[in-house]
């Protein structure tokens, strides 16, 4: 039986895009706010709204009763917030509410970069060569880079191309990730210059079964932050796409990984290079789902419900190319995130495009939290057709009187190496 109450504990467009999913499916959604989101959009669309004091969506326990006082039977994380805590996962399945999400025990070692990197390990995925000794560095050869054991979102890293200044490097880098996880643990791998960001979305039950539902090429990024992500990637042959799809499963397999998770590589010269594995629902998901046909979070929501996938590996089909662009509330040559009144939102229209956004005509962007405001997704038979009706699907795109990315969206787009998909990560 699946629950009918589901609890979602984010706010923004992937609380809009998690409603309306549980919508379809009957599920009565609840929403939990805080004072700058009262008039934002996924409130209004949630069945039930509870407001939440100070600590808001980083408050495990006012989430926790915000559940019980609405006899939520599931919460769902989204991603950031709160997503991939381990410790508030396992208050959740404490309090015998159900958890939307992978086990709490998964994400506590994967959410930890150095445990991640020596279980891909013994699950036979290609690793950079690393170490967390500082004396064996140069066995590995420069350049170097240096990671925050608990990191996330480039804090705590840095890249050393010489033996002296590897130490200074390294207490800057721990200073960082003290300030920012208090965790100062790093480790030490090979550097890759010239590399692309591919990443494997896998699915998996607790009947044993596992899926992969391929790639996402997510190459173009900023201060390591995703700017645009497509699938498939147009730099994988059918055999590396066949060769990485299966070794995520197996690892996944081999893990006994369960629900939604996305494994991450950089890809040089032929070669997969593990980076991490995100446990949760990624903010790129629409393009997979664009070219599976499938909703990932409707599987999520089956899975945690303790049933088995309805399909396996050789009944899920891919079809065409999807592109994704992140837009932000930012100015698109500073990147100063732009808060404000949007008094005028018009969406794009047409066959193959999709926004996911939580804006409308007179919303008021607080200034409080990550400046995501839309995603916009077209998918097509080709992916010259998908940047094509991309770049209309832009036109067509207002989003005023406040700043946005769409502008420098807009200028990549025009661009030959976007044309010719010759790009990596430092694009």
């Amino acid at each position: 039986m699946i629950f009918n109450s589901l609890l979602i504990a984010n706010r923004g467009e992937i609380a809009c895009r998690i409603i309306k999913t549980a919508k379809e499916m009957g599920i009565r959604s609840i929403a939990v706010y805080v004072d700058a989101d009262k008039d934002a959009l996924f409130v209004k669309q949630a069945d039930e709204s509870i407001r939440l004091s100070d600590g808001g969506y980083l408050d495990p326990k006012q989430i926790i009763n915000a559940a019980k006082r609405t006899d939520a039977q599931a919460i769902h994380p989204g991603y950031g917030f709160l997503s991939e805590n381990a410790t508030f996962a396992r208050k959740v399945k404490k309090e015998g509410i159900i958890w939307v999400g992978p086990s709490p025990h998964v994400i506590s070692v994967m959410g930890d970069k150095l445990k991640a990197k020596i279980l891909a390990e013994k699950a036979n995925v290609p690793t950079l060569p690393m170490t967390s000794k500082p004396n064996e560095a140069k066995s590995i050869g420069y350049p170097l880079l240096i990671k925050a054991a608990a990191g996330g979102g480039g804090k705590g890293m840095r890249i050393v191309a010489k033996e002296k200044d590897l130490k200074e490097s390294i207490l800057s880098a721990q200073r960082e990730a003290k300030n920012g996880f208090n965790d100062d643990r790093i480790f030490i791998e090979r550097y890759v210059e010239k590399s692309r960001h591919i990443e494997i979305q896998i699915l998996g039950d607790s009947h044993g079964n596992v899926v992969h539902l391929g790639e996402r090429e997510c190459s173009i990024q900023r201060n390591h932050q995703k700017l645009i992500e497509e699938a498939p990637s147009p730099a994988l042959t059918k055999s590396e796409r066949e060769f990485i799809g299966n070794l995520a499963s197996a690892a996944a397999k081999k893990m006994k990984y369960e629900n939604l998770g996305t494994i991450e590589f950089l890809y040089e010269n032929k070669n997969f290079y593990f980076i991490e594995m995100n446990t949760r629902l990624q903010v790129e998901h629409p393009i997979t789902e664009a070219i599976t046909g499938l909703d990932i979070v409707r599987e999520q929501i089956m899975i945690s419900a303790g049933k088995p996938m309805s399909f396996k590996q050789n009944k899920i089909t891919f079809s065409g190319h999807a592109i994704e662009c992140r837009i932000n509330a930012e100015d698109s040559k500073t990147f100063i995130p732009s808060p404000g009144k949007v008094m005028q939102f018009h969406l794009p229209g047409g066959l193959g495009v999709r926004v996911d956004s939580g804006l409308y005509s007179g919303y008021e962007i607080p200034p409080y939290y990550d400046s995501l405001i839309a995603k916009l997704i077209v998918h097509g038979e080709t992916r010259e057709l998908c940047i094509l009706r991309l770049r209309q699907a832009i036109k067509e795109m207002v989003i005023e009187p406040i700043s946005s990315t769409l502008n420098l969206h807009k200028k990549i787009l025009e661009t030959k190496d976007m044309a010719d998909a010759n790009y990596d990560i430092k694009w």
